[in-house]
């Protein structure tokens, strides 16, 4: 158990490329105004088609 977490702290502190600051705020705005955008457009499809059906049913 020991030689894992040895390992497994090697593995990140000398093999693994983190990303800078600035790459990371860059993703997460990216990642922040992607959600935004997705869940406008998933909200514009709701009401949409609670306005067709609501209009379909009234038919009936």
């Amino acid at each position: 158990m020991k030689k894992y977490i040895t390992e497994s702290i090697e593995e990140l502190t000398n093999k693994v490329t983190w990303p800078s600051w600035a790459e990371l705020q860059s993703s997460t705005i990216l990642v922040a105004i992607s959600s935004v955008i997705i869940a406008l457009i998933i909200s514009l499809m709701d009401i949409g088609f609670d306005t067709i059906l609501g209009e379909f049913y009234n038919i009936f």
